[in-house]
């Protein structure tokens, strides 16, 4: 049985992934929400912002083997209504908040005899798209931090990876698919036709941590329905 951290477990791809693997792995949950959903998983939940909270005050096992941070944000807004705080909060969630949680989290993770690290980015890192600019600034930074820490961390046996997926039906992306016509929309600019859902994501992030990824690691993993690569 196998100690993974998942920051973020609260909701969308976090809960997704933590409800996955609490069947045979021993989870220490922590996210800024709870639900009676999470409640009800059997997993040690923490309830805190990994932006403002201190994890000194959770007692983390001695050997962590896996490390997910799936925090996230979707600040779409034309460039000129951005304001440098919108940039710096997008940061703080997505690129700072994964930092601070490597930085604590890494002496466990040097214990592990098949350690690994499931950050996440998103297509618009990849893919100019209009009104994101904010956000693929911040996740095109945990990209490079991504391969960064991949090379700086490969003598230690320890992989990092992200997942880079497309607008997936989650609370976090409600507002985008709040109408059939939005949700028509959004799966008609997928090859593929589609909206991705939470548990698609979280069957990747279970496999990169697992010994069937043992030979993967500075990569960044395109989930989006063929929208990073593909023009029909």
């Amino acid at each position: 049985m196998k100690n993974i951290v998942i920051i973020g477990c609260g909701q969308g791809i976090g809960f997704a992934t933590a409800k996955l693997l609490s069947e045979s792995n021993h989870i220490i949950g922590i996210s800024r929400s709870s639900n009676p959903e999470v409640q009800n998983l059997s997993i040690e939940f923490h309830q805190m912002n990994i932006v403002n909270g201190n994890l000194d005050d959770i007692n983390f096992p001695d050997i962590v083997d896996g490390l997910v941070y799936a925090p996230g944000s979707i600040n779409l807004k034309p460039f000129n209504r951005l304001t440098s705080d919108d940039f710096k909060n997008d940061f703080e969630i997505n690129v700072l908040g994964a930092v601070t949680c490597i930085q604590k989290l890494l002496p466990n993770l040097k214990k592990s005899e098949d350690a690994s690290i499931v950050l996440f980015s998103s297509v618009a890192a990849k893919l100019g798209m209009p009104f994101h600019s904010s956000i693929a600034s911040s996740k095109s930074a945990v990209e490079g931090l991504t391969k960064s820490l991949a090379a700086e961390f490969s003598n230690q046996k320890i992989r990092v990876n992200a997942i880079a997926p497309s607008l997936t039906d989650t609370s976090l992306a409600s507002q985008l698919l709040s109408t059939p016509e939005k949700r028509e929309a959004s799966a008609k600019r997928h090859p593929l036709q589609r909206i991705g859902n939470a548990e698609e994501i979280a069957k990747m992030a279970e496999f990169l941590l697992s010994s069937k990824a043992s030979w993967i690691t500075g990569q960044i993993i395109g989930i989006d329905g063929g929208m990073g690569n593909i023009k029909l």
